[in-house]
């Protein structure tokens, strides 16, 4: 069972890590956790150490550099703090090899902030509806104008050449757990 005390330090640190996220205060939200590990599981990547987690910063802010958030709710469990709420942007850079398409995107989104028996966070575990997102940042151009036309093919190039990405094995390789009775 949590104490209200674990409960606060926790809800404490998920918080700040949040703000600084927006802050895009890097070395205040890698502070967060002494390993780095973020689990994105529509895409089925992992962003595993500071540097591939500095990286993935950078290049979702690349492409949406005024990212931002709004919490709905945060709960908590025996071993994590779960947080709903809707991630914003404006596509003003490459999302991969998606084009920036200048449109605005808000969906809503689930984040697990798992911690092991010592309280250290040891990951964050993100869930959310990629299909919503292209649809705001693509299915928002005006195809009426033929200037769209080419943004568009592009767009869609960009988006089949990342669907054939390997899925990191942690996320698709996993143990059922065993229930005593």
């Amino acid at each position: 069972m949590l104490t209200d005390q674990v409960r606060k330090a926790r809800q404490k640190l998920v918080l700040a890590h949040f703000h600084d996220e927006v802050r895009q205060d890097w070395d205040s939200v890698l502070s967060t956790f002494p390993h780095p590990h973020y689990e994105l599981i529509p895409t089925l990547t992992v962003h595993d150490g500071n540097s591939a987690v500095r990286d993935y910063y950078r290049d979702t802010r690349v492409a949406f550099p005024d990212q931002h958030h709004e919490i709905i709710s945060l709960r908590h469990s025996d071993d994590a703090v779960i947080v709903e709420f809707w991630l914003m942007g404006t596509h003003l850079g490459p999302l991969g090899q998606i084009p920036a398409t200048g449109n605005t995107f808000r969906v809503r989104m689930s984040a697990y902030f798992i911690f092991d028996a010592s309280e250290t966070l040891v990951c964050e575990r993100v869930y959310f509806d990629t299909l919503s997102i292209l649809k705001q940042l693509v299915g928002g151009l005006d195809m009426k104008n033929p200037k769209n036309w080419l943004l568009a093919a592009r767009c869609l190039k960009g988006l089949l050449a990342m669907s054939g990405d390997k899925p990191v094995p942690i996320l698709t390789q996993t143990t059922p757990p065993v229930f005593n009775d």
